[in-house]
């Protein structure tokens, strides 16, 4: 019998390195004059890369 964990420390887990990994690449993407830093991108790519996660895992 195999244990999938505490869905609400999966759901935190998602959310807290998705946000890093948006964090890191909107700086990136600033760094380069590409697109800005807004805490409006930060938050609609965190949400989009924790959906992608959701939907790669299930």
């Amino acid at each position: 019998m195999q244990s999938q964990g505490d869905p609400r420390v999966l759901f935190v887990m998602n959310l807290v390195l998705s946000l890093a990994f948006a964090s890191v690449v909107l700086y990136g993407l600033d760094f380069a004059g590409i697109a800005s830093f807004t805490w409006q991108r930060l938050v609609g790519a965190t949400a989009a890369l924790m959906v992608l996660t959701y939907l790669v895992v299930r």
